[in-house]
């Protein structure tokens, strides 16, 4: 099986199902909650939306956790949303522990600066289209530098490895929206709702040989 889309039960994975459907071409897509459907794809994609004790907690009671981390070292590995978060060591939101793929910690967009150019004040959750300037990458081929991507999130990644950042945004303070490494690359935005420079994203993926 050529792709599997990890369903710990955590946000409506019908889009990104959808998306790399339509850019797969002969391989083919599945959305699975079964651990050893995942240790057979030849690729793994790890997306997910809500409160990242939630998705931590359903990651463990679904027996997925071991899954996750062979396939993030051993094989094509794509993290969307909290699919990226959850890489790290340890984020803010609950004061829960994530998997410690990367160092590093997940934190809240600090209020006091969330302030636009013009004085005004930014919500928190940042939601909506942003630009994302890239550090070279495979997953980047064929995207122009500065393209929109759609994110909605309130926390966003400190690694402690600048080497580990491909991407970057800005949201009254500048902040890391991609990582990779080897053969993993996970962002902050939701490639499967960001239209053409999204799509090309996934089938970057779909035909990555790290």
């Amino acid at each position: 099986m050529a792709i599997a889309v990890i369903d710990y039960g955590m946000g409506n994975l019908r889009s990104v199902y959808q998306a790399l459907a339509h850019v797969a071409g002969d391989k083919e897509v599945l959305v699975t909650s079964d651990p050893a459907v995942v240790q057979k794809a030849e690729r793994v994609v790890f997306p997910g939306q809500g409160a990242m004790p939630d998705c931590m907690a359903e990651l463990e009671a679904r027996g997925l956790r071991p899954a996750v981390l062979e396939a993030a070292a051993n094989k094509p590995f794509l993290g969307i949303c909290i699919g990226l978060q959850m890489l790290f060591e340890h984020s803010e939101e609950g004061n829960v522990p994530g998997l410690g793929v990367f160092k590093g910690n997940v934190q809240r967009f600090p209020e006091a600066r969330m302030v636009a150019a013009d004085g005004s004040r930014l919500k928190v959750p940042h939601m909506g289209w942003n630009q994302v300037w890239q550090k070279p990458h495979p997953l980047w081929d064929g995207i122009a530098d500065g393209a929109r991507f759609y994110f909605v999130h309130s926390y966003c990644v400190q690694p402690e490895d600048e080497s580990l950042v491909t991407g970057s945004c800005e949201y009254g303070v500048p902040f890391t929206c991609a990582v990779g490494r080897a053969n993993i690359f996970a962002v902050q935005c939701h490639p499967e709702k960001s239209a053409r420079d999204g799509l090309r994203l996934l089938q970057n993926f779909v035909s990555w040989q790290p």
